[in-house]
């Protein structure tokens, strides 16, 4: 019987699906010192964002050779040693179509709660304050928002924000798009120096570090908004905290961190920032996409 490692939670359907497909499935989470010791012991394993699989885990898993198949429920696999599982015959897949809408709506929502102090707000009237002179917003309509990386979910954001009247830009690694329709290409600088937000859909890469950093903070507009639901690390955590400090940037909304969970209290608790415990998948229609995606691929793959 194949046996599957489910070790940060799936939508219970799709395991029910896979059982009664035959599959044995293990909802298990397992401690980093645990984990390669575990993957001997399973054909399949199925990770969030929480698990990290490294070099070490995959040659545990080699041990007995009986791993096959990674899936990281999810687009990002930056917690997975991808290069190194593929060389060692061990397939590495994702669910790059489930979350795009998910990770957009919330894009927005953050874009609108700063733009209009509504992360603050929440906070203050709680605590007995009534600060209605303190939040004078600002429109996004007639705005311009620059979105780095153009791919499913930027391209979601695009739509929406085209909705609530933004002039949308992009720059992207390969380039002005055929595809990109009506949304005018810009190089990364120009964009940066353009945009009154800057939405970033990119992946972290280890080897070239954050994409935006003091440099490119400094490029932006003054009074301008730094949003990130891509990736910890694609931001300079410390640099984002001098350009909020200083007044450069008007504000930011960060769904992730270097470091999850993160203990950046300073950030966490700026008052120019809005804030999320890294959630843009997690909506109910979100996870059952994942989950039925996961199981396609289960049901697909040649054992």
């Amino acid at each position: 019987m194949v046996r599957i490692l489910v070790t940060d939670g799936m939508e219970q359907t799709a395991v029910e699906s896979l059982r009664q497909a035959g599959f044995e499935v293990v909802e298990q989470h397992y401690a980093p010192e645990e984990l390669g010791e575990a993957l001997k012991n399973f054909d399949i394993v199925v990770v969030r964002s929480a698990t990290k699989i490294r070099r070490e885990h995959i040659d545990k898993a080699l041990e007995t050779g009986r791993l096959k198949l990674i899936i990281r429920g999810g687009v990002g696999v930056d917690n997975i040693d991808v290069a190194y599982a593929m060389e060692n015959g061990i397939q590495v897949l994702n669910t790059p179509n489930a979350s795009s809408a998910s990770v957009a709506e919330l894009t927005i929502a953050h874009m609108l709660a700063v733009a209009r102090f509504l992360h603050l707000s929440n906070v203050t009237m709680r605590q007995g304050k009534w600060d209605k002179k303190n939040y004078n917003g600002i429109e996004i309509n007639g705005k311009t928002l620059g979105l780095v990386g153009f791919g499913r979910i930027a391209r979601e954001v695009a739509k929406r924000a085209k909705a609530l009247g933004m002039k949308v830009i992009y720059t992207d690694i390969r380039g002005k798009l055929d595809d990109a329709g009506e949304y005018e290409y810009r190089e990364f600088e120009d964009l940066l120096r353009e945009s009154d937000f800057v939405s970033l859909h990119c992946p972290y890469s280890c080897e070239y570090g954050p994409v935006i950093g003091k440099k490119q903070l400094e490029m932006m507009k003054d009074g301008a908004y730094l949003v990130n639901l891509a990736r910890g690390g694609v931001v300079d955590e410390d640099a984002l905290l001098e350009a909020l400090e200083s007044g450069k940037l008007a504000g930011a909304c960060i769904d992730v961190f270097e470091e999850e969970p993160t203990h950046n209290e300073k950030l966490v608790n700026h008052p120019k920032v809005s804030v999320s415990p890294h959630i843009g998948a997690s909506t109910v229609e979100a996870q059952q996409r994942i989950g039925a995606e996961i199981v396609d691929i289960i049901m697909n793959y040649q054992f």
